[in-house]
């Protein structure tokens, strides 16, 4: 796997979820996007609610493996009997950036779980990577951090 010798962009989402809907935005406020998971029948529409300029591929693709992470950590915590915060939260940052004479990807993923004992919301950060289809995807093709942030 080769590695980003400079980053020349950057696409970051901050995903938080309830039982009906997903929405996944970042701070530029370029993405802001209402998005639901598979069997989901609340909030099937999905619908870009506020996009001024257009969004980059890296933030779509942030925004798209936040939806499905976030999905995730749900169901891996549900299976662990605990009960996420009301301000659980995802946030992924992917870069765009070469190495040497080419292009590749890396990204960063947060898992935010306020108040939850730092082991288990490693387990579930983990067991929601093993769990989801884009980390599955990027799994040994692109450099990946997996962060916990508990406070």
């Amino acid at each position: 796997m080769s590695k980003i010798q400079q980053v020349l962009a950057t696409g970051k989402t901050r995903t938080t979820g309830a039982d009906s809907a997903i929405f996944s935005g970042n701070h530029e406020g370029l993405l802001n996007l209402k998005l639901s998971t598979p069997g989901n029948s609340a909030g099937r529409d999905y619908a870009f609610e506020s996009v001024d300029a257009h969004p980059t591929a890296e933030q779509l693709f942030a925004g798209a493996w936040s939806a499905c992470y976030s999905a995730a950590v749900g169901i891996v915590a549900k299976q662990m009997k605990v009960t996420l915060p009301a301000d659980t939260a995802v946030e992924i940052e992917v870069d765009l950036g070469m190495g040497g004479n080419a292009y590749f990807i890396q990204a960063r993923l947060n898992l935010i779980v306020p108040g939850v004992d730092r082991e288990v919301a490693t387990a579930i950060a983990h067991g929601a990577d093993a769990m989801c289809p884009y980390s599955k995807a990027t799994k040994g093709n692109i450099d990946v951090a997996l962060n916990v942030v508990t406070a």
